[in-house]
C-alpha cells in the first residue's frame, strides 16, 4: 500500500532528506587516493548522528556499515572495510540513508576518484542525467512506468544497460515502502502518481550487460560481465506543483 504524505510530513522528510545528502556530500569530498571505504563510512556515520539523526542502513538486515560503498564493477552494497583500499582512477558509489523524527532520507551519487577514464565519465554522466529525465516526469498524473522508461531509454541510447534485479522504491517511515520504481518499463503503464507519494528513484546503469550477482557476503552486488557500474539516486515528492527533490543539501 502507498503512504502518502502530508505537508508537515513532507517537511520532516525534507530535513532527514537534507542531512543524508549533506553526509553523501562529505563523503565525496573526502574520496581520495589511500582512503579506506571504512574511513569514508566513518565519516558519515559521525555526521549523521551529530545532526541528532540515525544511519538508515546501519543494521538494517543487518547490513554493518552506515552507508554503502561501491567500488567501479560493484553496483550496490558495498560493505565498507579497512581493508578496501580507493585507487586513482577508481569511480566510487556512495549510497546513504539517514533517519530523523520518524522519516528517512535516501540518495547516491557515484564520485570520480582522480582521473577517470573517459568511457567511465560517460557512463556516469548518462547515468546522473537519466536521474533528472525520471525526476522531470515524475509528476502528478504521470504513472510509474514513465519514471522506468525515461531511464531506460536514456541510457540505452547511448549503449548501456539498466540493472532488472534491484529497483528504486518508496520512502517514508520504513526505507522500503510501496511502490516499486524500476528503471525500465513502459510508458503509460504502472500506478498512477498522486499528490503525496514519495519515491527514490536510482538508476543503477551499467557499462556492460544488465546482469549481476550477489557475492559471498550476501551484500556487494557487482556486475557478472566485470564491467563498471554506476549509480545515482534522489527522493522526491510528488507534488500539485511538481517534483520536489527532498534529498537537497541546501
Amino acid at each position: 500500500m502507498v503512504k502518502l504524505k502530508n505537508s508537515k510530513e513532507l517537511a520532516l522528510m525534507r530535513n532527514a532528506g537534507r542531512i543524508s545528502a549533506r553526509a553523501l556530500k562529505l563523503a565525496g569530498e573526502a574520496i581520495e587516493p589511500g582512503v579506506s571505504t571504512k574511513e569514508i563510512d566513518n565519516l558519515v556515520c559521525k555526521y549523521i548522528r551529530s545532526q541528532g539523526a540515525e544511519p538508515s542502513f546501519l543494521g538494517y538486515d543487518e547490513f554493518p556499515g552506515s552507508c554503502c560503498i561501491s567500488i567501479n564493477n560493484e553496483v550496490i552494497h558495498g560493505i565498507p572495510s579497512k581493508n578496501r583500499i580507493i585507487k586513482s582512477g577508481d569511480i566510487v558509489s556512495v549510497d546513504v540513508g539517514a533517519y530523523l523524527e520518524k522519516f528517512h532520507g535516501d540518495n547516491a551519487y557515484t564520485f570520480a576518484c582522480g582521473d577517470v577514464s573517459e568511457d567511465a565519465k560517460r557512463l556516469m554522466e548518462a547515468t546522473k542525467q537519466s536521474l533528472q529525465e525520471a525526476i522531470h516526469l515524475s509528476k502528478v498524473g504521470n504513472r510509474i512506468g514513465d519514471i522506468g522508461n525515461a531511464v531506460e531509454s536514456y541510457v540505452k541510447a547511448r549503449g548501456y544497460s539498466v540493472v532488472r534485479n534491484f529497483v528504486g522504491h518508496g520512502v517514508g517511515t520504513q526505507l522500503h515502502e510501496d511502490p516499486s520504481v524500476p528503471n525500465f518499463g513502459s510508458s503509460g503503464h504502472g500506478i498512477r502518481l498522486v499528490p503525496g507519494m514519495t519515491i527514490a528513484i536510482e538508476p543503477m546503469v551499467n557499462q556492460g550487460r544488465h546482469e549481476v550477482e550477489v557475492l559471498n557476503d550476501g551484500w556487494t552486488t557487482v556486475t557478472l560481465d566485470g564491467k563498471l557500474s554506476a549509480h545515482f539516486e534522489h527522493t522526491i515528492a510528488v507534488t500539485p506543483e511538481g517534483p520536489l527533490v527532498l534529498t537537497d543539501p541546501n
